[in-house]
């Protein structure tokens, strides 16, 4: 079965506001609600494709009780810890050129539900897959995702990271199955500018070796390119079309490549089904269905790319 895990899950409120003056009163031509957090996408597209998944994380007041009803009326199996005090954190995104997002803190999680997540953590057996995804609050260490893979290791659980600056890089030792960086974040781990497919697997592979054993790495409009443990490396070229939202795109990426890698155990499928669900996401208003990835993975082209050295 595949597990997520989101720290600070959200209500994303999103406006439709055409300009934004400063200092003045600025309306909205619509408002939604959806549920946020990077584990939460994930496992909103899994379910998407009938793949079970169960969301881990916390919850916090009246707008984690919203998150929960929001989540169980799209059938997503939620096991969030409710927290004894604070609120779940509302995101305002602002559906402007360019996108603009004001993401809330967050309540503090304390020692005690930490730990009530190990444990459910701890039920975790050989055969499923556990993604850590996103940002980490203040109140816990930013060791927190090394030190879950650590207690896993021994389990035999398939862990992917979807991460940033150290809190990636503290994980590359413990050999998590996939890595899914842009090229900016890839990039970053080695001070270094990705500009192209081929600088893309070239990096990847530098990250392989300090211990991630696939690494996806989205490029925007270039695509993709994956390298993949036994030295391969492909390119994803994705169709042309209009950007109407990059939020959750990049989850759905990891979310179509673990459905379709469920489903085939084919790298070269789940990575075409992966940036399917990426490009579909991005051209949606939200998270996207199941018809409107599967329109797009006709359109999404695999090749080879020379193995970096």
């Amino acid at each position: 079965m595949i597990h997520t895990v989101t720290f600070s899950p959200s209500l994303d409120y999103v406006m439709d506001v055409a300009e934004i003056e400063a200092g003045a009163i600025n309306r909205s031509a619509g408002e939604q609600i959806f549920p946020g957090g990077k584990g939460v996408n994930i496992a909103i597209v899994l379910g998407r494709f009938g793949v079970p998944c169960r969301a881990l994380g916390f919850s916090a007041g009246l707008t984690g009780q919203s998150l929960r009803s929001l989540l169980l009326g799209l059938g997503v199996h939620t096991d969030f810890i409710e927290l004894p005090a604070g609120e779940t954190r509302i995101n305002v995104k602002l559906a402007t050129r360019p996108e603009t997002a004001i993401n809330g803190q967050g309540p503090a999680i304390p020692t005690s539900a930490l730990n009530r997540l190990f444990a459910k953590l701890g039920e975790l057996q050989r055969g499923d897959t556990l993604a850590l995804a996103g940002a980490v609050p203040d109140s816990l260490s930013d060791d927190i995702y090394e030190t879950i893979m650590a207690r896993l290791k021994p389990r035999g659980v398939r862990l992917v990271v979807d991460a940033t600056g150290d809190l990636l890089r503290k994980t590359l030792p413990h050999r998590p199955f996939l890595i899914k960086p842009n090229g900016e974040e890839l990039g970053a781990l080695f001070g270094a500018t990705i500009d192209s497919p081929e600088s893309a697997a070239r990096y990847a592979a530098a990250a392989q070796r300090l211990g991630a054993r696939h690494v996806l790495v989205s490029l925007g409009g270039q695509g993709a390119v994956l390298v993949t443990e036994d030295g391969s490396a492909l390119r994803g070229r994705v169709p042309a079309g209009q950007l109407v939202n990059s939020v959750g795109a990049g989850d759905s990426v990891v979310a179509g490549f673990l459905a379709g890698l469920q489903a085939t155990d084919d790298l070269s499928h789940a990575f075409q089904l992966g940036l399917a669900a990426g490009s579909a996401a991005a051209f949606n208003s939200w998270l996207p269905s199941r018809p409107a990835i599967e329109k797009l993975y006709p359109h999404v082209t695999i090749t080879e790319l020379e193995t970096p050295s």
